[in-house]
């Protein structure tokens, strides 16, 4: 996100992505994501962060901004809000930053607003991750319709990349044979924290497919069997030192999004605001009262 362009800061994060463009022409998952992270203060989320991040995006939208990012709302673990943008490359993305810092008017635009929303957050960190198609599954190509992230990270133990690579690409077999519409994205830690991190994450339309999603668990724990099921823990056990499980929702009024998501459902990425009824004229009786 443009309004932390300046040098990474220090990150443990843990987030992938199922996809986050809609060319049918372009891969399904960006090959760079920079994501920044914001903790709110007590009782400062909700309406009032997303009022402070309006000031990001009506100047992103003033500027005519070309690159586009979208927001996520923690509905586990502690209050934060994440904003993940995509790039070609980090050519591309110290691109956008010297444009950024070139165009005057815009980059205070963002300064003021940095300073609003700052008064908001008790901590804020960024990172820069890299795509990892083996690692991948089926990711999902078109978000504009989905409505949460089921996030997933995983610290890997030094020296065991190796171990974790064939161990997902197991999982990754096992799945693909098992349930025909399981997908993922995931991607590796390149600047902002400790190294061998890797996340994982898939787009839902709806809670209810969270819950179809444990069912999926269970075909995958069928056709992997009792022996290569306890395989997997040996070796999962034996590669990762943590792993953690978190979901978010999308958050429209926080997000600068592209055309196409806009186009493809406009209800959801910019409501219409509600009219207020026009008050009726006053009749003749209600103008004689005091």
């Amino acid at each position: 996100m443009l309004k932390f362009t300046r040098p990474v800061l220090a990150l443990l994060l843990a987030v992938g992505c199922s996809g986050v463009t809609l060319a049918q022409d372009a891969p399904a998952l960006p090959k760079i994501l920079e994501i920044v992270r914001e903790y709110t203060k007590p009782g400062k989320s909700g309406a009032a962060h997303e009022k402070t991040e309006s000031l990001f995006v009506q100047a992103m939208a003033r500027a005519k901004w070309p690159t586009h990012y979208f927001a996520l709302s923690s509905l586990s673990g502690k209050s934060r809000a994440l904003f993940l943008t995509r790039y070609d490359s980090l050519e591309a993305w110290e691109k956008d930053g010297d444009a950024t810092e070139k165009n005057a008017a815009f980059s205070a635009a963002l300064d003021h607003a940095s300073q609003v929303d700052g008064d908001l957050l008790d901590e804020t960190d960024q990172s820069v991750w890299i795509r990892r198609d083996d690692l991948s599954l089926r990711p999902k190509s078109d978000m504009s319709h989905m409505r949460f992230m089921e996030i997933s990270s995983y610290h890997v133990r030094p020296g065991h990349g190796h171990e974790w690579n064939e161990l997902v690409k197991a999982v990754k077999a096992g799945y693909e044979k098992s349930v025909p519409d399981a997908h993922w994205g995931a991607y590796e830690l390149l600047y902002g924290g400790d190294g061998d991190t890797y996340i994982v994450l898939t787009s839902r339309a709806s809670l209810a497919e969270v819950d179809r999603g444990f069912e999926n668990d269970k075909q995958f724990v069928a056709a992997m069997g009792e022996d290569g099921m306890k395989k997997l823990q040996e070796e999962i056990s034996t590669a990762v030192d943590s792993i953690q499980h978190q979901l978010f929702a999308f958050s429209p009024s926080m997000s600068y999004p592209d055309d196409a998501w806009i186009k493809a459902d406009p209800d959801f990425w910019r409501p219409k605001a509600a009219k207020t009824p026009a008050a009726k004229p006053a009749t003749d009786e209600k103008k004689d009262k005091p």
